[in-house]
């Protein structure tokens, strides 16, 4: 008598969530854009910098510039930043809510919530120097309030204040990283992304010791990442 050997279906994948239940990705698509606009769009610089940028000259800025720094970007700016500091904050308790009970012993995921809190505190400080900047700078509603030098201050906070806490989303992209590669709850073509741009980053700092270059990719990268993860295949789940 001959005994057939049972079939052993294979494992199903991890059910696709409907996209309603992603939605909560949005936020952290909308920081990543705002961010950027607020911070590297939206970079305000003297008219005499500006023009030597255009020649290819270096130009040092002085307090004399200051009458003609742009009130309204920093206006714009100061906006923006703090509606991407908004977001990111929202994309954080959405990442704490739909992620980390998902993956209860993944220290990559909590990593991920920790260096978002980092950026929007700074980027708090950051955005708000700008807005101050266009307040006290002529055309101001408080232009009368400190003079070229105390502007000038005011200046060389914003030169890096939104730039510099950009850090703590690029660690949490350095998370992610580790999420779709060591932890395999993300799909490997976002993490890759992320560990790319990481990478990147990295080796700027040490060849130039640039310290606000992590603003350049981790707000276009906080958007590509989440946007993929939104409209992939792969949901977000524990191994």
């Amino acid at each position: 008598m001959t005994h057939a050997l049972p079939t052993i279906a294979p494992a199903a994948a991890p059910a696709r969530p409907p996209l309603r239940e992603r939605a909560w990705l949005i936020w952290g698509i909308a920081a990543g854009a705002l961010g950027f606009a607020a911070t590297a769009l939206l970079d305000v610089r003297p008219q005499g910098e500006r023009d030597a940028m255009a020649e290819g000259r270096d130009y040092l800025v002085t307090s004399a510039d200051m009458a003609d720094v742009d009130r309204f970007g920093n206006y714009l700016g100061f906006l923006l930043g703090f509606a991407a500091v908004a977001a990111l904050l929202v994309f954080h308790a959405a990442w704490r809510t739909h992620v980390e009970p998902a993956l209860p012993r993944s220290v990559a995921a909590r990593v991920v919530s920790a260096g978002l809190v980092v950026s929007a505190a700074g980027l708090t400080f950051g955005y708000a120097w700008k807005g101050a900047l266009g307040n006290y700078g002529p055309g101001g509603n408080e232009a009368d309030y400190f003079d070229q030098n105390g502007l000038y201050v005011y200046f060389m906070l914003t030169d890096f204040g939104p730039y510099i806490p950009w850090y703590g989303v690029l660690v949490s992209l350095a998370g992610i990283g580790w999420l779709a590669w060591a932890d395999r709850a993300i799909s490997r073509i976002p993490g890759t992304i992320a560990l790319v741009l990481v990478a990147l980053v990295v080796v700027a700092y040490v060849l130039t010791g640039v310290v606000g270059l992590a603003a350049i990719v981790a707000g276009p990268g906080l958007v590509i990442v989440c946007a993929w993860i939104l409209l992939g295949r792969t949901p977000i789940s524990a191994p």
